[in-house]
């Protein structure tokens, strides 16, 4: 183990290059999918399925990742999960075929989902309650900055012979560097239930130091034993809420409303990449200097209340003034944006190419897009394509001039207003509750469960987006995501508790005395927890 004096700034380290990393793997595929189209000759269901590759292999590593974090434990699943992304970056880098490209996506898909969720249950049992908050979103910061950096490394290499092989090559280097900072760092700590000696007791009982508790399975999570039903019901409710308010869809929009204030061609799609990736990371930062001061449950209250509030207001600037967006076969399917994920991004991928003209071998129901690319009406380059879904359930008159203005910014003002709500609510707070909330020897398969549920609704509300906005309209849309907020706003303000300035061993004890996570009045604070001084003999 490193000296004291190291652990926090080792702890920051791994936290932030392991956000690196994963907001790098998720964002370098939009650089890169237009040159392997053109140099692998690749059809849109051929990258459809090497960008999708990416979410099948961190579903896996949701799936069975959770055994791996608990029974190795969380500094050797970072390592192994750096050892993947390494072979997956060899084989993306070498890469001669469409195989090998789909090869490498899954390994690093896995590596990224793995690593993810044991960085933040890794840095929340190594530091104590009054940095845990700041070092755990430090995560959420670093997937910002490696989306940012993908983005600046794309735009460099675009031009350069062979470039995608380097962009693929480069997500070695942060992970590189976490390795590093791991060998000086401890395999895991043993967090005491008080300081020192001192043991809660619950209803007059004794405890002993030492007593381990019996092997838990996944079962366990809906048992009453420790109230751990209550506390699957807080992080489901939070991994499912976070994608049914529409945030991995509502940000696809972004370049259609950044050109509806007047910002034409290219300049929208850097504005939409750019510009929301800045102000996702001032959010993220303003998160994580307030997460230990006004606690977890604010940010998540206020965070929700903003999302309800922007989103509805788009829906309905929506309804005057028609925003018409169409996917792209071509364009990197919003199910493998992976919002909502530990480190979730949530930027619009800008740079992926754009939209051919429809053929027979488009014509069926296009994926959903996060590139920042404006479809031509229907029918424009093929008398046969078949038309889009109209993405406004009326037609109202055209504002005057001055009104439209108006109306533009007010949509701009709201995306804005949303990508700075999640960023420091559902962003980083949900994981950092997740980390928090379950005994530590079910910890890693809690997370990976919960973490599970939420790729699976972030895939089921990307997939039906088209027909959603097909049904009931863009507007209506918009407007049900922000019922669905309001709905998360609730769940939030009476499940959830309070956790700032506790450590592990007083939260466990808070939802044990709850006995499901119902509690309306005043958070009991860790100071209400009675303690008795027991003797320990020493170990000989």
């Amino acid at each position: 183990m490193g000296r004291p004096q190291l652990l926090l700034p080792l702890c920051a380290s791994v936290s932030l290059l392991g956000g690196l990393t994963f907001g790098y793997e998720l964002a370098v595929i939009s650089g890169a999918l237009l040159p392997l189209q053109l140099d692998f000759g690749l059809s849109c269901s051929e990258q459809e399925l090497l960008v999708g590759s990416l979410l099948l292999g961190a579903l896996l590593a949701s799936l069975v990742g959770g055994v791996l974090i608990d029974q190795y434990g969380r500094k050797r699943a970072i390592l192994g999960s750096n050892l993947v992304l390494l072979a997956g970056s060899l084989s993306l880098g070498l890469a001669g075929s469409l195989a090998w490209l789909v090869l490498g996506r899954l390994a690093a898909g896995f590596a990224i989902s793995l690593s993810s969720m044991a960085c933040c249950i890794y840095v929340s049992e190594l530091v104590g309650p009054r940095q845990r908050g700041v070092l755990v979103s430090l995560y959420e910061a670093g997937v910002t900055a490696g989306i940012l950096l993908s983005y600046a490394l794309n735009y460099a290499l675009a031009g350069a012979p062979w470039g995608w092989r380097h962009m693929f090559s480069w997500a070695a280097a942060p992970a590189l560097l976490q390795s590093l900072s791991l060998l000086y760092l401890p395999a895991g700590t043993a967090e005491t239930p008080a300081p020192k000696d001192l043991v809660p007791l619950q209803g007059g009982g004794t405890s002993k130091l030492g007593l381990a508790r019996p092997r838990s399975s996944l079962l366990d999570l809906f048992r009453a034993r420790e109230n751990m039903r209550g506390r699957t019901a807080v992080g489901l409710g939070l991994v499912i809420f976070q994608q049914l308010t529409g945030q991995p869809n509502v940000l696809s929009y972004a370049s259609t409303i950044f050109q509806a204030v007047g910002f034409r061609g290219g300049s929208s799609a850097v504005l939409a990449s750019v510009g929301l990736g800045a102000v996702k990371v001032l959010a993220t930062l303003t998160a994580m200097g307030l997460v230990d001061r006004v606690g977890r449950r604010a940010l998540l209250l206020a965070g929700c209340a903003l999302m309800a509030l922007s989103v509805s207001g788009i829906g309905l600037v929506s309804f005057a003034v028609p925003m018409a967006s169409g996917p792209s076969c071509l364009a990197v399917p919003n199910a493998t944006r992976l919002s909502g994920l530990p480190g979730d991004s949530g930027l619009p991928r800008a740079m992926a190419p754009p939209s051919p003209p429809t053929t027979s071998e488009n014509q069926g129901r296009p994926a959903l897009s996060t590139s920042e690319t404006i479809q031509p009406p229907p029918g424009a380059g093929d008398p046969m394509a078949p038309a889009l879904p109209d993405l406004s359930t009326a037609s109202p008159a055209p504002p005057s001039a001055p009104e439209s203005v108006l109306l533009h910014w007010a949509a701009l003002v709201c995306m804005m207003v949303f990508v700075s709500a999640f960023s420091f609510g559902f962003g980083p707070v949900t994981w950092l509750v997740l980390s928090e909330i379950y005994p530590a020897e079910i910890r890693g398969r809690a997370f990976a469960f919960c973490n599970s549920f939420n790729w699976a609704s972030n895939l089921l509300v990307s997939l039906s987006f088209l027909d959603l906005i097909g049904t009931i309209g863009l507007s209506w849309t918009f407007l049900l995501y922000g019922l669905t907020a309001v709905l998360g706003l609730g769940f939030i303000y009476v499940f959830v508790p309070e956790t700032k300035g506790q450590s592990l061993a007083e939260i466990d004890q808070l939802f044990q005395r709850r006995r499901f996570a119902l509690s309306f009045g005043p958070r009991q604070s860790s100071a209400g927890i009675p303690y008795t001084r027991i003797e320990v003999a020493a170990a000989s």
